[in-house]
C-alpha cells in the first residue's frame, strides 16, 4: 500500500481511522467492505452526504413503482442488468423477456438470480408471507418465462438458496431494492430508488450483496430439468 508500517500498526493499537484512500486500499486488499475495518469512517461528513444523494427516489410499495419505470431502466441499460429475487413473476409480465435478450445480443451482461424451488429459504418465506407453496410454484412460472431466452450469449440464470432481506434490481448505475418484512409479500414493501454516485457507499454496498449471492448460486442451462426434479420432489 506504500504506507509505513508503524503507521498501519497506529491504526490497529490505537484505533486510529486512516484517511480515506488508504481505508479503499485496506479494504480492497483483504476483501471486505471498508466499514467492516473502521466502523467510525461512516460518520464521514462527504460520505453521509453522498449516501443521502444516493436515494434517487423512495416509494412506500413495489406496487406503487411505476412499471414505465422498471420497461425504461432495463431498455436504458448498456452494461449490466443483475436481478435478484425469489421470483420476481411480476418482472417478465411486466416486460418482455425477448427485449432482455436484446440487451444481451448489445453485448450487456444479464444475470439473473431466482430462489430454487427445491431449496429450504424459499419455502420458508412462502410460509412466512402465509402463501405456503404459492411463492415456489411462481418460481416455476418465472422459470418458464425466462427459459427461451437463456440460450442467448451474456444471459445467465442461477438459483440460490439464500435468506433475502432484499430484492434487487440494477442497471448499469441505478437501482431498485425491495425491501422485505417478515409476513409481507414482496409487493407490499417499500423500494428503494438508487443511483451510484462518487462517495457514495449504499448502491455499492447492495452490489457486494448480490455478487455473495452469485457465487455461491447453482448456474441453470435446462429449466426442464430443474422442473423435472421439482416436479418429483413434490411428488
Amino acid at each position: 500500500m506504500g504506507v509505513d508500517q508503524k503507521t498501519v500498526e497506529r491504526w490497529i493499537t490505537k484505533d486510529r481511522v486512516p484517511h480515506r484512500a488508504h481505508r479503499l486500499a485496506a479494504a480492497q486488499l483483504l476483501g471486505v467492505e471498508e466499514t467492516y475495518l473502521w466502523p467510525g469512517a461512516t460518520n464521514d461528513a462527504r460520505v453521509l452526504s453522498a449516501g443521502r444523494a444516493e436515494l434517487a427516489d423512495f416509494f412506500p410499495s413495489r406496487s406503487a413503482v411505476p412499471p414505465e419505470l422498471w420497461r425504461s431502466l432495463i431498455d436504458g441499460a448498456e452494461d449490466v442488468v443483475d436481478v435478484l429475487v425469489f421470483a420476481g413473476q411480476f418482472l417478465p409480465e411486466v416486460h418482455d423477456v425477448y427485449r432482455l435478450a436484446e440487451r444481451a445480443r448489445d453485448g450487456c451482461r444479464v444475470r439473473l438470480l431466482l430462489g430454487d424451488p427445491r431449496g429450504k429459504a424459499a419455502r420458508a418465506r412462502g410460509e412466512e408471507e402465509g402463501v405456503g407453496l404459492g411463492l415456489v410454484h411462481r418460481i416455476v412460472l418465472t422459470l418458464r418465462y425466462y427459459a427461451p431466452i437463456l440460450a442467448v450469449k451474456g444471459i445467465e440464470l442461477r438459483l440460490h438458496d439464500t435468506t433475502l432481506y432484499a430484492s434487487i434490481y440494477r442497471c448499469d448505475d441505478t437501482m431498485l431494492v425491495n425491501t422485505h418484512a417478515y409476513g409481507a409479500a414482496a409487493a407490499q414493501n417499500p423500494v428503494l430508488h438508487l443511483r451510484r454516485v462518487p462517495e457514495g457507499r449504499v448502491f455499492s454496498h447492495y452490489c457486494t450483496s448480490f455478487d455473495r449471492v452469485w457465487v455461491n448460486a447453482v448456474p441453470v442451462t435446462d429449466v426442464d430439468t430443474v422442473i423435472a426434479s421439482f416436479d418429483k420432489l413434490e411428488g
